[in-house]
């Protein structure tokens, strides 16, 4: 087992949470031995997992860094270390995972106190006992039947885990009462749900007593001894409030919280960046929630406790290395600024920040030297209250550039995140910047990871951002190649201590041997740590900073179920569902897991019921504008649905903007509109994700939806926009659901039997969303056919280069890799095959003889990808489920 999972946690060094590199050293006696009484294996057992143990160690970060976190742990008492939530989605997926990670610590010596719950396999139960699962608020009504089901699948789930652990060797003990004590949180409105009141700790504590991990539920009980249901968070918050905990952890399929553009947040100082997070357009539904209750959860802890969102597989590198795995969230320090000596409040606390860690002889005359040269310069400092951080950035004189004078961390300062928001906050301040540090400092890699790019003197590297390739780059690295680190004269501190220390070194030669210690003058790196044993030869410093990225062939992937950000369902009201497009809608919500109709309008259809939908019965409406406005006031629909004829829809959504600007609400509504009146409207998102930045569509609450036509004939052209020598033309076939239920000779069977009907054959309205949205000129040519659903479009595209048609398709493929709604095949598509399909179908690629003209094939149904489906993706993203939740996919 421990083999397997080094294998799997062989991980490279970071820079999120750079701690000072120390010594090497041995790891503490935590590691090292384990009393008797906590194990009942063999001692040559317990040595060969020991050893197994540090061997894992060692593949997850430095022995420095292990050592580091884990003296930093086991500083408080055995139940101070860690609580961790367990969702019940991860005891169902990553049981193995979980269970490897647990026993990693309990060899370790750590006891995490795990709390448990087990929603996803609640639901499951209570949809095969008929039972369906409501939610009010987002908290689950549970009644009797409810309750007793959750009971037995609680203590069921517990038993799980605990023999799983056991199985690995590890002592586990299962707490299921006497933790919790709670009230009703409202009987009448949520009958047995609890809202804890008092936690005891003291069954937890005589666990880890006796060595073993105690597994929770996150059931609790009133003092008359009803049984109550409380949402596993909220037992772990409350939990973490009573023991006070170095560390909350809430393990999630996921690995961390993510950000608009789909990118993992690694780390959150709440006081420093938590108004700007929940300003951010996609801050919003779980995601929102999250921080918020982390940020109320934390205010009530010391500001040593923090919350690290995590995959159970990456447990324990988000606990031992300074990189971490998941999403890092603390309170941090707000970081104040400082632009003259006379604004710091304790000059002489400032004095000894500046001296810290750098006493040589003459070491405080240096620093009183230095102040009064910055007393005639323009500076910045920037430092949190602490001085934990301090780093002073001297403005830009004759240069264009900012340089970066001195910076001073402590070691909590590393590993309470001060460092990255201190350099964030220079960042965002100064546009360029250069700065210079020895060749064997230990937080080396750090400043790559802050630079665009280096330069490597003799024993001194210099780092920059912000300055662009040319003259004055190239005068910057002239200077330094033949100055090194002297270019930037009396500004840098580091500099002045390191020749007072070679003064004073050589003043006492006359007085000592030598080969003596005073004579040794000790090396000063910018960060002013002790350097790495072992330091890197300079031969082996990149002269740019290196960087990786993850890149892939698609540059706009799609959002997996580990983007999705609300678990929560969403009301959705849909104007106009008498049509074939609102059917086809119908039929879709029905069965995804979230999205509920509340309200379905139809004049022609007012009073009647609803068909094709089971979730619950509906009646046809007649909503109106104002009807439509005092719903919106009122809060009553998270996702409108605009399923009308062009240029009907804009009463409605005018009624909708003024609701919101008279009754906001933190989670605004999302109106989509599937007409083509605001598809040229700037307000709107288009809403195609495969070619539209998805995060921008996931931010957006107002999308309309593309065209049927459009949809395909995008597809079909973008992979070779860069390619084109002119403009193509598509030459477009529509089944006749495509024209619609009213009335008329594109509908009509019998017109269309034996028959091809062309219609607006020049400026037609998908021509100008084609060619605007591509940013090209195209010309489209539709037609119209017997067939109910289905498009078919032959386009010809010309080329400024010989192409093979191997290439193109190859173009394709990567470029709409991942993408689970195209599918790009070798021969020309049919409509017959896509029809009742929720994608695109792209083919054919038959290239010209010149090599410099291609035709290509796509295919979709009009009412699903090109209306319904491509709606329900939108609706997906930008309510923050997983793209394709819902959607049967092309895979």
């Amino acid at each position: 087992m421990f083999c397997a999972r080094a294998a799997r946690v062989a991980l490279r060094a970071g820079a999120r949470r750079v701690a000072p590199r120390l010594g090497r050293r041995t790891l503490p006696a935590a590691v090292t031995a384990r009393p008797a009484a906590y194990s009942t294996r063999s001692n040559a057992s317990d040595s060969a997992t020991r050893a197994a143990v540090i061997q894992v160690l060692n593949n997850i970060g430095s022995k420095r860094e292990v050592q580091q976190y884990l003296s930093h742990f086991s500083s408080v008492s055995s139940q101070q270390f860690a609580v961790i939530k367990v969702g019940g989605a991860i005891l169902t997926e990553h049981l193995d995972d979980l269970c490897s990670s647990l026993s990693f610590l309990y060899h370790m010596g750590l006891f995490p106190i795990i709390v448990h719950g087990a929603g996803p396999q609640l639901n499951k139960l209570l949809e095969d006992a008929g039972v369906e699962p409501e939610f009010e608020e987002g908290i689950r009504i549970t009644d009797g039947k409810t309750l007793g089901i959750a009971r037995q699948l609680f203590l069921a789930e517990n038993l799980k885990l605990v023999q799983r652990l056991e199985q690995m060797g590890v002592r586990a003990r299962p707490i299921t009462s006497s933790v919790f004590t709670a009230d009703y949180l409202n009987k009448d409105k949520w009958k047995f749900v609890g809202k804890i009141t008092d936690v005891n700790a003291e069954p937890i504590q005589t666990a880890i007593q006796n060595g073993y991990l105690p597994i929770l539920t996150s059931m609790a009980e009133t003092n008359e001894g009803q049984v109550l249901n409380v949402n596993a968070d909220v037992a772990a918050g409350e939990l973490a409030r009573k023991l006070e905990p170095l560390k909350v952890v809430y393990l999630s399929e996921k690995g961390g919280l993510f950000d608009g553009d789909a990118h993992k947040i690694s780390a959150i100082n709440l006081d420093e960046e938590y108004d700007h997070l929940m300003s951010q357009a996609w801050c919003k539904f779980g995601t929102r929630l999250k921080i918020r209750e982390i940020k109320e959860l934390l205010h009530t802890l010391p500001r040593s406790s923090s919350v690290a969102i995590i995959h159970p597989g990456d447990l324990q590198k988000e606990l031992f290395t300074d990189s971490g795995a998941g999403t890092l969230i603390r309170r941090g320090d707000k970081l104040m600024t400082a632009s003259s000596i006379s604004e710091f409040a304790d000059v002489n606390k400032l004095k000894e920040v500046l001296v810290r860690d750098r006493e040589v002889r003459d070491a405080r005359a240096t620093v009183d030297r230095y102040l009064d040269f910055l007393k005639e310069r323009k500076f910045k400092a920037f430092f949190d209250e602490p001085m934990k951080a301090l780093a002073v950035v001297l403005e830009p004189t004759t240069e264009s550039y900012a340089t970066l004078a001195t910076l001073t961390i402590t070691k909590s300062g590393w590993l309470s995140n001060v460092a990255d928001n201190l350099f964030a906050a220079i960042q965002k301040e100064y546009k360029s910047l250069v700065w210079t540090v020895k060749s064997d400092d230990e937080n080396l890699t750090w400043f790559f990871d802050k630079s665009e790019g280096s330069l490597v003197r003799d024993n001194d590297v210099m780092f920059w951002y912000g300055i662009e390739p040319g003259e004055q780059l190239n005068a910057l690295m002239k200077e330094f190649t033949l100055q090194g680190r002297a270019m930037l004269g009396e500004s840098n501190l580091e500099s002045r201590l390191h020749k007072a220390a070679q003064v004073a070194s050589q003043n006492l030669k006359s007085h000592f041997a030598s080969g003596s210690v005073a004579n040794q003058a000790r090396g000063f790196s910018t960060l002013a740590r002790r350097p790495l044993v072992g330091a890197i030869a300079t031969r082996a410093l990149p002269t740019r900073a290196s960087r990786s990225y993850t890149t892939t062939t698609n540059p706009n992937p799609p959002y997996g179920k580990k983007h999705a950000s609300n678990s929560h369902p969403s009301r959705v009201a849909l104007i106009g569902a008498r049509g074939y497009t609102g059917q086809a809608l119908v039929s879709l919500i029905n069965s995804h897991p979230y999205f509920q109709l509340r309200n379905v309008s139809s004049r022609e259809l007012e009073g009647q019921t609803l068909q094709g939908y089971d979730k619950k019965e509906i009646k046809y409406e007649s909503l109106t504008a104002e009807d439509v406005g005092d719903m919106e006031k009122n809060g009553l629909i998270d996702v409108w649905i605009m399923a009308l004829p062009n240029g009907v829809c804009k009463p409605y959504v005018d009624a909708i903007r003024d609701a919101k600007q008279s009754a906001p609400r933190d989670d605004s509504s999302l109106i989509i509109d599937l007409s083509a009146d605001y598809r040229f409207d700037s307000s709107f998102t288009y809403g195609l994700p495969e070619l539209v930045r998805r995060s921008a569509i996931a931010q957006a609450t107002q999308i309309a939806n593309p065209g049927c036509f459009a949809t395909a004939g995008q597809l079909g052209i973008a992979p070779l926009v860069e390619y084109l020598d002119g403009a193509p033309t598509i030459f477009g076939v529509s089944g006749y659901s495509g024209a619609g239920t009213k009335p008329s000779p594109k509908n009509d069977v019998e017109n269309l039997t034996n028959n091809l009907l062309p219609y607006s054959l020049t400026d037609h309205i998908h021509e100008k969303e084609m060619s605007t949205q591509l940013g090209i000129e195209t010309g489209f040519i539709p037609h119209v056919a017997v067939w109910f659903s289905g498009i078919h479009h032959t386009i010809n595209i010309p080329l400024r280069k010989q192409m093979t048609s191997r290439d193109i398709r190859q173009l394709y493929q990567e470029r709409y890799a991942g993408e689970r709604l195209v599918k790009v095949v070798g021969e020309a598509p049919t409509v017959k095959n896509i029809s009742g399909q929720h994608g695109v179908e792209i083919g054919g690629f038959a290239v010209h003889s010149s090599g410099k003209r291609v035709v290509i094939c796509a295919t979709i149904d009009n009412l699903l990808k090109g209306a319904a489906t491509q709606c329900l993706q939108n609706m997906n993203l930008a309510r923050g489920y997983a793209e394709y939740e819902g959607i049967p996919t092309m895979d």
